[in-house]
């Protein structure tokens, strides 16, 4: 019992550091009120920190993956099939979200600035394009406000980097072996971050007082009901879909494990030996589970595109702007897909998704990521078992695809 209780601590430890840290900050900032502004200059030296490993740990973490990947005509037809079943889950897990959010809209009585944010959007549509996706010269990637053109340049060069074949081996071990000294300092980063955050979270407290806690508490209760109910209701038409009755008994007799194993580690790639033995004794082909199963742990993401949405939702709600807008929507949908492309494989790679957001939509840093990283940390276990989860009923969708409607009932005997 013991030793089940410490595993326990240590698998949920760095949330349990980080809610401890912001639990003392709210405490100091009821206590202290402003004059706790004092220790704000720690959430600032975190903020830093974090900004400046952001944009070479995107560089070599999209570029080394792409770089890695094997060539083959028939994976690159099945590569099409499961980027196509991802991305359209992502896509209807994330318009779920924007739905509820617009029927239970997430109100703030504290608004925190008056920026005029319309004044942003003065410059054409095309103009907007343009700078959003390329920047003028190599120099200016190497700022967060060229988020995206930066994710789609390590594209690009992830994919040089697998077409030079031998020739480029030597700097695809340079991609790979730069990807891991990267996460190992964005890990380095993340250990202050319960001194970072609780001193950001004090200055909050302290400036706005005690009635902070309520923006936070009804997007928290919309975004777990509505993850239960995907998970619960959408998983099981996914299921059906795929192998009708027997493919939903199939799904959840087989689930529990990788359920449990999500929960339990809070990571995507911890789960993938869970979801490989589920996917084998499903009788999905080995060829579709050894590409499905591995590639969803980086890039399928359900659970993390309907975080994005609740925490722009609560980023236009500290702010006073409003989220229906059709513009904003569009928006939050596409930076919902790419969020799921970009966290996976990273330690704490939505706080990268939650940056691009802020930047695309014009608002403050220094205000708006703190919120986002609360409202992250808290929904990361439901969040990580939709994302895991979400790749073994995927990876069944992908079956009833590339090997027809009775797939399941030829190969399954119950």
């Amino acid at each position: 019992m013991i030793k089940e209780k410490n595993n326990l601590f240590k698998t949920y430890s760095s949330i349990i550091w980080l809610l401890c840290g912001i639990s003392v900050g709210s405490i100091l900032g009821l206590v202290f009120g402003k004059d706790v502004e004092i220790i704000k200059p720690l959430g600032d030296i975190f903020l830093n920190l974090l900004f400046t490993a952001i944009i070479p740990l995107i560089f070599f973490t999209i570029a080394s993956s792409i770089s890695n990947l094997e060539r083959s005509e028939k994976l690159g037809k099945l590569f099409v099939v499961v980027i196509g079943v991802f991305l359209s889950t992502v896509i209807i897990s994330a318009v779920l979200m924007i739905v509820a959010v617009l029927i239970f809209p997430i109100h703030q009585e504290i608004i925190i600035s008056k920026i005029p944010f319309e004044n942003i959007q003065d410059v054409s549509s095309g103009s907007q394009i343009t700078q959003l996706l390329t920047a003028n010269d190599f120099y200016e990637l190497l700022s967060r406000k060229s988020m995206l053109a930066l994710i789609i340049f390590s594209f690009l060069v992830g994919f040089a980097s697998l077409r030079s074949g031998e020739k480029g081996f030597s700097f695809r071990a340079f991609l790979t072996s730069g990807d891991e000294v990267m996460k190992q300092l964005l890990h380095i980063i993340m250990k202050t971050a319960p001194i970072g955050l609780g001193a950001y979270f004090a200055y909050q407290v302290g400036i706005f007082g005690p009635q902070l806690f309520g923006a936070y508490a009804k997007p928290l209760g919309l975004y777990y009901a509505v993850c239960a109910f995907y998970f619960i209701v959408f998983f099981t038409f996914y299921a059906f879909v795929a192998g009708g009755k027997l493919g939903i008994k199939v799904f959840w007799s087989n689930n529990i494990t990788p359920a449990l194993t999500a929960l339990g580690t809070c990571s995507s790639i911890a789960t993938i030996p869970a979801n490989l033995e589920a996917t084998t004794k499903m009788h999905i082909p080995t060829y579709i589970r050894n590409i499905a199963i591995p590639l969803g742990a980086p890039l399928h993401k359900d659970g993390s595109s309907m975080s994005s949405v609740i925490k722009i939702a609560v980023i236009f709600a500290m702010f006073g702007k409003d989220f229906t807008d059709p513009y904003v929507l569009l928006v939050a949908l596409g930076i919902t897909i790419i969020v799921s492309v970009v966290e996976g494989g990273i330690p704490n790679g939505g706080y990268i998704g939650e940056i691009l957001a802020i930047t695309i939509y014009g608002f403050p840093m220094e205000q708006a990521l703190p919120a986002a990283m609360i409202v992250g940390t808290l929904v990361d276990p439901i969040a990580t078992l939709l994302n895991a989860n979400g790749d073994v009923v995927s990876a069944m969708l992908i079956t009833r695809i590339t090997e027809g409607k009775k797939w399941l009932s030829n190969q399954f005997i119950p």
